[in-house]
């Protein structure tokens, strides 16, 4: 038996022992890219952060064998020496590759691939009974697609095949701006119609002001087009680019921009979310504050310090997706209740270029008309700081977005009810397949995703430590240098994000 061999059968007997004395159970991967808080609980977890390998890019058949645990830089500093990327990359370098497939991840290239699950071709699962077996759309089919966005409540992913496709040296960017919703939706869908086109997304700057940002891969820069980078600590932040550059021209500029910078160009800066850290230590923003604190300013860090100082509980940190008959309407919604911007657009097929229709959590009930083309709203920013306003601010928002037929990502909390959510998603489905595979005695969906307020509120009132520490998080700034402290504790600050790809890139285009 090779290393991945020995390490899931470890994995595999630690679950059966699980599965025979009916004790749930939780995965523990290591690092999280979730605004969800983790309990780490080592009597009841199985840890797979060792999982964290590339086993095999085949070149020929353009496919990767990956473990779970192997994160999105890594991923593609491997595939690119193949001059092959993945069909769909998340924007944070941090986020792995199991996460995207059992949480939901939609990106730039979403529009013509789907969810980042669409891109798997078969898994290696350990059932929740011990077993292991492989899946995919002609093996064990049901729980292939089943455990796609199941966080983990049908099993334990210990493998996936994913498939690739041929990378170039740069990605041609061209941002338009827009006056409206309306016009950034004709935008979008003239860039979908465009076959040529790789790479789609947007930003609003405000219910009026906006860029759409449309990409393609190109091994050649065109005559009088400049290049742009992202990754290093001089380089701008790309919101904040393509916000100058909108406001210095009304017409569209292309850039031509190195791929691995184009792949994480919103990591420094969480998108833009970092910027409300300036606020709170009422630190200057500008250029060389930005430059002198690069180094706590990418993801994994802010990560790090947003689960330690306890803002994931004072921050809407929402994906909701919407058909886009209803985007107009939406952004109306949030302007008004929410009134941050800027708000990221991206839209999502919800099938890619699988002609099956979706399934498990990332599909809703049976519903003939869903449409395929939907529009994701990155909704993050500060919200109340009463607690149930925060609260009753996110159902709110919930509640909008079932209305308008949309649906939000499971990454970020949720506040349904259980009843509400499972009206939202296909209860029966789920418990068949959990019980077929022995999994009914693990957390659900809604066990993991949930916040429990009342026991939140239970636990206040009950003990003094619990008391104490929510006073502790009230009085500024003493939960932001919290996390900061642990951040730098942890070392994440120490690590930069991108420089060991943006020098594999440089290399590739030489050979190129």
């Amino acid at each position: 038996m090779d290393r991945h061999d020995v390490a899931v059968s470890l994995l595999a007997s630690q679950v059966k022992q699980f599965y025979e004395s009916k004790k749930q159970f939780r995965i523990y991967h290591g690092s999280t890219n979730s605004t969800r808080e983790y309990q780490y609980l080592p009597d009841s977890m199985v840890d797979t952060s060792k999982l964290s390998n590339i086993l095999s890019v085949d070149s020929r058949n353009k496919m990767a064998l990956v473990e779970p645990n192997v994160p999105m830089d890594k991923l593609v500093e491997a595939t690119l020496l193949f001059r092959l990327v993945p069909p769909v990359v998340m924007e944070f370098p941090g986020i792995t590759v199991g996460g995207g497939f059992a949480g939901t991840s939609g990106e730039s290239s979403s529009f013509r691939h789907g969810y980042f699950e669409r891109t798997v071709n078969s898994i290696e699962m350990v059932l929740a009974n011990g077993e292991i077996i492989k899946a995919s759309s002609t093996e064990n089919s049901d729980i292939f697609y089943g455990a796609a966005s199941s966080f983990g409540t049908l099993g334990v992913t210990t493998l996936l095949e994913i498939q690739l496709v041929d990378a170039m040296s740069f990605v041609e960017l061209t941002y338009y701006p827009v006056s409206s919703v309306q016009a950034a939706l004709q935008k979008i869908e003239e860039a979908t119609a465009d076959l040529s086109n790789d790479y789609l997304d947007g930003i609003l700057f405000s219910k009026d002001r906006g860029v759409i940002c449309v990409g393609r891969l190109k091994d050649t820069i065109d005559r009088g087009i400049r290049t742009q980078r992202f990754t290093r600590p001089t380089d701008p932040w790309f919101y904040l680019h393509a916000k100058k550059l909108i406001a210095k021209s009304s017409q569209p500029v292309t850039e031509a921009i190195p791929l691995v910078d184009y792949l994480f160009r919103y990591d420094r800066g969480g998108f833009w979310v970092a910027a409300y850290a300036f606020r709170y230590f009422l630190t200057p923003f500008n250029r060389v504050t930005r430059w002198a604190l690069d180094s706590y300013l990418h993801t994994r860090v802010m990560f790090h310090a947003l689960h330690k100082s306890g803002f994931a509980k004072s921050y809407i940190l929402q994906d909701v997706a919407m058909p886009y008959e209803a985007a107009a309407e939406f952004v109306d919604y949030l302007e008004e209740s929410f009134g941050h911007y800027p708000i990221w657009l991206c839209p999502l097929h919800r099938t890619g270029q699988s002609e099956s229709s979706p399934r498990g959590l990332t599909a809703l009930k049976a519903d003939p008309n869903a449409a395929t083309m939907i529009l994701n709203f990155g909704v993050w920013g500060p919200g109340p700081t009463k607690r149930r306003t925060f609260v009753k601010a996110n159902r709110n928002m919930e509640q909008k977005v079932h209305e308008l037929k949309g649906q939000k990502c499971l990454y970020a909390h949720a506040y349904y009810t259980e009843d509400e959510f499972w009206d939202i998603y296909d209860r029966k489905q789920y418990d068949e397949l959990r019980a077929k595979y022995g999994a009914s005695y693990l957390p659900s969906v809604y066990d993991k995703v949930k916040v429990d307020v009342l026991a939140e509120e239970r636990a206040v009132h009950e003990s003094l430590i619990t008391w104490l520490l929510a006073i502790f998080w009230s009085i500024w700034p003493l939960g932001g240098l919290y996390g900061v402290f642990h951040a730098v504790l942890g070392g994440d600050y120490l690590i930069r994000r991108g420089t060991k790809c943006g020098l594999l890139m440089n290399k590739c285009q030489n050979l190129y």
